[in-house]
């Protein structure tokens, strides 16, 4: 177990996601500076006041995740939940970073990447190779699978039930996908030509959108999609740097 300082650990991960190539929604790197040694980070999906206890309660001195704070369009008062959120992280001296699209694309540490590991899938690469900034992905399964046993396999590995839409029948092997709220690259899926599409959530016009265009689409849940990206990051992190990494998981349905 070692102690880094807190700016050696963003400095390092500011290195590995390369956070100024993304024009994103919010600010990604250090948005909350707590104590300038770490010895114990806590990763988690989302900043909400549960992990943020729960981190705490573990003896974390920073917090890694992939949804902070500071989105564009919201109010930015400090007020009501977001004072309390803040007031629980500064007065405990805990720093809090976040990386959004930088996480979700890197391609090794990403959302995507992770995804695509813990489904089992093969010839995994960006759709556009040239693009590092690139978020939609695609791969294959290692054999043909119906939609049925695609959504067993998919419900199996995350623990969650997907959300299937699409045509009827059909075997299913090329594989586009995007965690998260990413339903919107379906159409760019279905012109690429693959057969299916994974992200998080579904909009009404997904339905009618996978039907018309003859591709399968699981939505397979925000949060289980994008659990991974932390957790290797955090991983990286502990093989680094010695620092004690530990993911705690705050159950989202969604």
């Amino acid at each position: 177990m070692a102690t880094v300082s807190r700016d050696t650990l963003v400095n390092a991960m500011n290195h590995w996601l390369e956070p100024e190539r993304f024009s994103d929604y919010c600010p990604n790197g250090l948005q909350v500076e707590g104590r300038e040694e770490v010895t114990k980070v806590v990763t988690g999906v989302t900043a909400s006041q549960a992990l943020i206890d729960a981190a705490l309660e573990a003896g974390a001195d920073m917090i890694l995740v992939h949804h902070g704070y500071f989105w564009k369009g919201e109010d930015q008062r400090i007020s009501g939940i977001r004072k309390k959120r803040l007031r629980s992280l500064l007065a405990n001296d805990l720093s809090m970073v976040a990386y959004h699209l930088p996480l979700d694309a890197h391609a090794e540490l990403g959302n995507n990447r992770q995804l695509a590991r813990v489904l089992e899938l093969e010839q995994i690469r960006p759709i556009t190779s040239t693009d590092p900034r690139e978020l939609v992905w695609q791969g294959r399964l290692p054999e043909p699978m119906s939609a049925e046993r695609l959504a067993a396999h998919i419900a199996t590995r995350l623990s969650r039930e997907p959300l299937h839409v699409g045509p009827d029948g059909g075997e299913i092997q090329t594989i586009g996908w995007c965690t998260g709220a990413a339903q919107g690259y379906l159409a760019r899926a279905a012109a690429t030509g693959l057969d299916a599409f994974i992200s998080g959530e579904v909009s009404e016009p997904t339905v009618h959108l996978a039907r018309e265009m003859g591709i399968h689409y699981f939505a397979a849940g925000h949060h289980a999609t994008e659990r991974y990206g932390v957790q290797a990051l955090g991983e990286r992190l502990a093989t680094e740097f010695g620092v004690v990494h530990q993911f705690i998981d705050i159950p989202n349905p969604v």
